[in-house]
């Protein structure tokens, strides 16, 4: 896989790979040429994809002669109609891999003798195993070092129970911290009472190994920042890096970025009062705005997608929804109140970073104001475009 931010290739990061001699292995592998017409071609076209994202994920490039898995000539690829050509392959991906697998990232790389290289940056799957159904030939391909392989029996097994225990450990994490906050153990010393718990969990945070360099995040201080609140403090911890604000002496909102790639963030004054009342849409407010920021240091540090969200409400038992649009109305009558003290809000899945981050936590707003005996959200059109109400 080539070392860049997908966007930034250029064709001197593919002479590159010929003048170094970077041997296919299981992330990377070289086409001279791109042909999905004939079924054959297209089921091998799809083993090859699927291969890619039930394994490590990684670069699929054709424009690129190889001998023995060699690079030996950037050459590139006639290409008449790009949009077209990227159609055909989305839909041939769509139609004949299930189930439903991370969008594939395009490269097209000009070429000085005017033809195109194109890189497809395929993702891990947290779904894996897929397989390739185009014309009822249902098989299963992953990788090893020396390239693609079709799965017998005993390897899909491992492979669907390797998924499943996947799903667990993420689930298990999230799970752990609320644990341990609940119990007072958190990177600082937090204020008491009410609080949101954001976690954003990149798909590959758990493979052994996953670490980021985080130093050009941390060296500028307006990329990582709390919910709510001033990122005063910081400083490193044993997982990754600490930014918090105090009031008094113990932390009101902070933000933790593991060194595997987890960013981990609470705060309390956001919704805590002595009312017990949610704003109407400052909270939504501050998550949006929050979450875009995260997903800007994960562009940043090119996390491979998808990346799990969990939103999680610590403390709210017997809270209402304010019945003004104001910050923090008095309570003069009992509206109706949350019936339990944590809110496991939906687990969200976000694949793609040009996605608008107010419509991915839609469906866990939603489930706040149900929780307060609302239908809805009302800070949504009906296009479910974010209209907040005036605080």
């Amino acid at each position: 896989m080539i070392r860049k931010n997908i966007e930034e290739i250029t064709e001197e990061d593919l002479q590159s790979l010929v003048e170094d001699e970077v041997l296919e292995s299981r992330t990377i592998e070289y086409k001279s040429a791109l042909n999905i017409g004939r079924d054959k071609d297209k089921r091998e076209f799809l083993a090859d994809v699927s291969s890619f994202t039930n394994a490590s994920g990684g670069d699929l490039i054709f424009g690129i002669k190889e001998n023995d898995g060699i690079p030996t000539e950037v050459e590139g690829i006639p290409v008449d109609n790009l949009d077209e050509l990227k159609g055909k392959i989305e839909d041939l991906i769509r139609n004949g891999i299930e189930p439903k697998m991370p969008p594939v990232q395009f490269k097209d790389v000009k070429l000085s003798n005017s033809n195109i290289v194109l890189v497809l940056r395929i993702p891990k799957s947290w779904r894996s195993p897929h397989r390739v159904i185009l014309k009822k030939d249902y098989r299963f391909f992953s990788r090893n070092s020396h390239g693609k392989q079709s799965l017998d029996v005993e390897e899909i097994r491992l492979a669907f129970n390797f998924s499943e225990t996947f799903t667990e450990r993420i689930k298990k994490f999230r799970e752990d911290r609320i644990s341990n906050l609940m119990a007072g153990e958190s990177p600082v010393p937090l204020e008491e009472g009410a609080k949101f718990l954001l976690h954003l969990i990149p798909v590959n945070s758990f493979n052994v190994g996953q670490n980021y360099e985080i130093e050009s995040i941390i060296s500028d201080i307006n990329k990582l920042k709390p919910i709510y609140g001033a990122p005063a403090y910081r400083r490193y911890n044993i997982d990754g890096f600490l930014v918090y604000d105090l009031i008094g002496e113990k932390a009101d909102s902070y933000v933790q970025i593991y060194r595997n790639g987890i960013i981990e963030a609470s705060v309390t004054s956001l919704i805590n009062n002595p009312e017990k009342l949610f704003t109407r849409s400052l909270h939504e407010k501050q998550l949006i705005r929050s979450l875009n920021s995260y997903l800007n240091i994960y562009n940043e540090l090119n996390v491979e997608l998808p990346v799990f969200i969990f939103l999680t409400a610590l403390g709210v038992k017997g809270f209402a929804m304010s019945p003004h649009p104001r910050s923090f109305p008095i309570r003069l009558n009992p509206p109706n109140v949350i019936d339990r003290d944590v809110l496991l809000l939906p687990e969200l899945l976000i694949e793609d970073y040009e996605v608008k981050t107010s419509k991915i936590l839609k469906p866990c707003f939603d489930s706040v104001w149900n929780a307060c005996g609302q239908a809805k959200s009302p800070n949504y059109d009906e296009n479910g475009d974010w209209k907040p109400e005036q605080e």
